[in-house]
């Protein structure tokens, strides 16, 4: 019996002291984003312009030392951008404006300074995500319509990319304890796509080699509990 009590104090230690290493918290990441648009000179594929976006979600940092951290979540990001290209049908340049919504997954190593003023924190951000399209608009609408194959109808936007996606991520930002397990934080970070979303211009248009590529620059407020 004595054996049995031991073993299940020290489990619960364990458990306990795991548990102290694990801070969960929530984030919301209003960003500016764009497509990183590139095919041969004679489609005129290019990026026009960013958007603003906005997105959000669960952090949760499980420390495996006193100031670094394996650091993940779920978050929803919204992502797109203003694209050009040239039309031979219409003869004439085309604009779409592409709005995407990602539900993602990070996966980094968070490393923090020891403290650079009182309960005040620097930490940096290191790694990727991995995630998928969930959601699309075209020019506002979740339909498009080809103005150069009106006769083709209307298509979903969402079957306009490939649906997985990852990023490289690199983020700093500062952290500030207000209470004993409370903390908020606030950074910048950059996420900068690698995949070739695109599912349209090469397949339907016959754009031979052309890719689009997401980036972001996201502002991150946060509280941690």
């Amino acid at each position: 019996m004595k054996k049995i009590f031991l073993a299940l104090l020290v489990t619960g230690a364990t458990i306990s002291g795991a548990s102290a290493q694990v801070e969960i918290g929530l984030k919301v990441s209003p960003s500016i984003t764009s497509l990183r648009a590139d095919a041969p000179s004679q489609y005129a594929l290019q990026s026009k312009s960013s958007k603003i976006s906005l997105g959000g979600g669960l952090v949760v940092d499980y420390f495996f030392g006193e100031n670094y951290a394996f650091s993940t979540g779920v978050e929803l990001a919204g992502k797109g951008g203003k694209i050009t290209y040239y039309d031979e049908n219409t003869r004439s340049t085309q604009t779409q404006k592409i709005g995407l919504q990602y539900l993602q997954v990070p996966l980094t190593v968070k490393l923090f300074t020891n403290d650079i003023a009182t309960d005040t924190k620097l930490y940096f951000q290191l790694g990727g995500t991995l995630g998928g399209a969930i959601a699309g608009k075209i020019d506002g609408d979740k339909y498009y319509t080809d103005p150069g194959n009106t006769s083709a109808g209307q298509t979903k936007a969402i079957k306009h990319v490939i649906i997985p996606d990852a990023s490289v991520l690199l983020s700093v930002g500062t952290e500030y304890q207000v209470g004993q397990s409370t903390k908020v934080f606030g950074g910048v970070s950059y996420h900068r796509g690698l995949l070739n979303i695109d599912n349209y211009f090469e397949d339907s248009r016959g754009f031979s080699s052309a890719t689009l590529k997401n980036s972001e620059f996201a502002l991150d407020l946060g509280l941690k509990f």
